[in-house]
C-alpha cells in the first residue's frame, strides 16, 4: 500500500497518474504500437485511467480486481505477462472481454510497476491483430515500468520525510532535540533526493521544501548576501549531521576530493575556519535547519 501523506506532502507530490502518462508517451515515441494504457493500483484494485490510441471509452475508469484479467494477474503476481490473442487466452479470467473486444484489442502485454514488493501501477501495450507483440515494445514498456517505479519510490520517501514536519508541529514549543534532529535529517535527505530525480519541476519543489525546512529551527535568521550553490548546501547539510567526507561522498555519489572542494568553497563563502564553524554560520543565516 502507498504510505500515507502528510498535508504538506499532498501539496508537494504531483499526480502519479501524470508520471504514468508521461511514461506511456515516452514508449509511444519509440515504438509503433498503436495502443498504450495503464492505471494505478489502490487497495489491490487496478483503476485504468491513462490511454493513448484507444477508439472507445469502454476501458476508461475500469476497475480490475487482483488476479482478474491480464492486468489483475500481473498486479497480483508482480511480473509481466502477455497474451497473443486475448479472446482465446486460457491463462487469464475473461471478466473484461466486452470492453477489450469492443476496443478491438487482440495481442496485449502488461507490465506491473512494483515498489517495495507492492504493485503500484500497471502499464499495457496492445495491438489489434492476433500476433505476439515485438520484443522491442516489451523491453521499452518494461523499462518504463522501472523508471516509474523509481519515481514513485522517491515520491514515497519524500512523503515519509515530510511527515516529520507534522510531528514537529505537534511537538512545537517542547524543545524536543529528537524532533530538531529529525528535521535536519529530513532536510539533508530532501536535498539528496532532489539531486537524483530526473524531473526538473519536481527537483525544484524538493529544494523549495528543503529551504523551508532550513528556516524552521531559526525564527529570525540573519539577512545575508551569502549564496551557496546547491551542491555546497548538499554537502554542508550532511556535514551538519556529523557525516565524514567519505560518508558524504557515498550518500551524494560524489568523489571524496569533490566533497572536500565543495566544503572548502562553502567555508570560504561563510568566512568559516572549520567545518563546525561553517555549519553554525549556515544555521545562523537560515541556510540550514
Amino acid at each position: 500500500m502507498p504510505i500515507p501523506t502528510s498535508p504538506r506532502a499532498a501539496l508537494l507530490r504531483p499526480r502519479d497518474g501524470d508520471a504514468l502518462r508521461a511514461e506511456l508517451r515516452h514508449t509511444a515515441s519509440l515504438t509503433d504500437v498503436p495502443v498504450l494504457f495503464g492505471g494505478e493500483v489502490h487497495g489491490g484494485n487496478l483503476l485504468l485511467s491513462e490511454f493513448l490510441g484507444t477508439r472507445t471509452n469502454g476501458l476508461k475508469g475500469l476497475t480490475v480486481p487482483a488476479a482478474s484479467g491480464l492486468g489483475g494477474r500481473v498486479s497480483h503476481q508482480r511480473r509481466p505477462a502477455s497474451v497473443p490473442d486475448y479472446r482465446t487466452a486460457l491463462n487469464i479470467t475473461h471478466h473484461f472481454d466486452a470492453p477489450v473486444i469492443g476496443e478491438g484489442l487482440r495481442s496485449v502485454i502488461a507490465v506491473p510497476v512494483v515498489v517495495d514488493g507492492i504493485s503500484r501501477a500497471v502499464l499495457y501495450a496492445a495491438i489489434r491483430e492476433a500476433t505476439p507483440i515485438g520484443d522491442r515494445t516489451a523491453e521499452l514498456l518494461t523499462l518504463s515500468g522501472r523508471r516509474l517505479a523509481a519515481e514513485i519510490a522517491i515520491r514515497d520517501e519524500v512523503d515519509r520525510r515530510l511527515r516529520m514536519l507534522d510531528t514537529r508541529d505537534t511537538a512545537a514549543g517542547t524543545g524536543d532535540a529528537a524532533v530538531s534532529e529529525g528535521i535536519r535529517d529530513a532536510h539533508a535527505e530532501l536535498r539528496r533526493l532532489a539531486q537524483e530525480v530526473p524531473d526538473n519541476a519536481l527537483r525544484g519543489r524538493l529544494r523549495a521544501v528543503a529551504e523551508k525546512l532550513a528556516g524552521l529551527l531559526s525564527e529570525e535568521p540573519e539577512s545575508t548576501a551569502v549564496a551557496l550553490s546547491p551542491r555546497e548546501l548538499d554537502v554542508l547539510a550532511h556535514i551538519a549531521l556529523g557525516c565524514t567526507n567519505n560518508e558524504v561522498a557515498h550518500r551524494l555519489s560524489l568523489g571524496p576530493e569533490t566533497v572536500k572542494s565543495y566544503l572548502r568553497s562553502a567555508m570560504g563563502k561563510l568566512d568559516a575556519h572549520s567545518r563546525h564553524e561553517a555549519v553554525v554560520s549556515a544555521r545562523r543565516l537560515g541556510l540550514l535547519p
